[in-house]
C-alpha cells in the first residue's frame, strides 16, 4: 500500500472531529434530521461550518457518519460459530438502529439518500465498506470452520441483515426486543449453513 500524500494546509483535528460527530447526533436527537443544520452542529462543536465543510460534503453524510457507523467500527466479534458472530453483528445493528438519534434521522436521511444517486454511491462506498470486510472476516472465518461453503454472497447477506434490522424498526416502527438480534441472525445462519 502506498501512502499519499500529506494535505495541505492545518492537520486533522481529531478533539474537532469527535466534538462535531457528538454535537451532529445530539441535534438530530433534539431537533430532527429536517430542522437540524450545518450552522447550528459548528455553533454546539464551537468550529467553523468550513471544518466541517472540509471533511464532509453535506448534512446526510455528516448524520451517517456520527449516527450510523458504531456498528462499523466496533471489534470483529468471534464467538466460536457463525451464528453467534451474525447474531453478535446483529445485535450491535439492532442497537445501532434503536438509538434515539437514529430514530430521528432515518426518515430525512433515506429520503435524501433514495433521491440523490450520487450520495448513495458515496455512502456505499464509504461507510458501507467497513461493514463488508467486517462480514467477510467472518466468513472467512466460518468456511475455514466448515460451517460454510465458499459461495455465500457476502454482500446479499448483509443486505439482508441490514435491511431486516431498518425494515423492522426503522420503517415499520417496531420496537425491538431482547431476542430480536437472534431470530434474524439464526434464520440467516441457517439458510446458508452447510447441509
Amino acid at each position: 500500500m502506498t501512502s499519499s500524500p500529506s494535505p495541505r494546509g492545518r492537520p486533522r483535528d481529531d478533539r474537532s472531529h469527535a466534538a462535531i460527530l457528538a454535537a451532529t447526533a445530539e441535534l438530530v436527537r433534539e431537533v430532527g434530521y429536517t430542522a437540524m443544520s450545518i450552522s447550528a452542529v459548528a455553533a454546539r462543536a464551537r468550529v467553523g461550518k468550513d471544518t466541517i465543510y472540509r471533511r464532509w460534503s453535506g448534512k446526510p453524510e455528516l448524520v451517517y457518519e456520527a449516527v450510523f457507523t458504531t456498528t462499523d467500527t466496533a471489534p470483529v466479534p468471534d464467538t466460536g460459530t457463525l451464528q453467534g458472530d451474525l447474531i453478535s453483528i446483529t445485535a450491535g445493528l439492532v442497537e445501532e438502529f434503536s438509538s434515539p438519534a437514529a430514530v430521528a434521522a432515518l426518515p430525512g436521511l433515506l429520503a435524501d439518500i433514495t433521491a440523490t444517486p450520487e450520495l448513495r454511491d458515496r455512502l456505499l462506498s464509504a461507510f458501507l465498506a467497513p461493514a463488508k470486510a467486517r462480514l467477510l472476516v467472518v466468513f472467512d472465518r466460518a468456511q475455514a470452520q466448515g460451517e460454510t461453503g465458499g459461495d455465500v454472497p457476502v454482500e446479499l447477506v448483509l443486505d439482508m441483515l441490514v435491511g431486516t434490522v431498518l425494515l423492522h424498526l426503522g420503517v415499520l416502527g417496531q420496537p425491538s426486543d431482547a431476542l430480536l438480534a437472534s431470530h434474524i441472525a439464526t434464520t440467516i445462519a441457517k439458510g446458508i449453513e452447510v447441509r
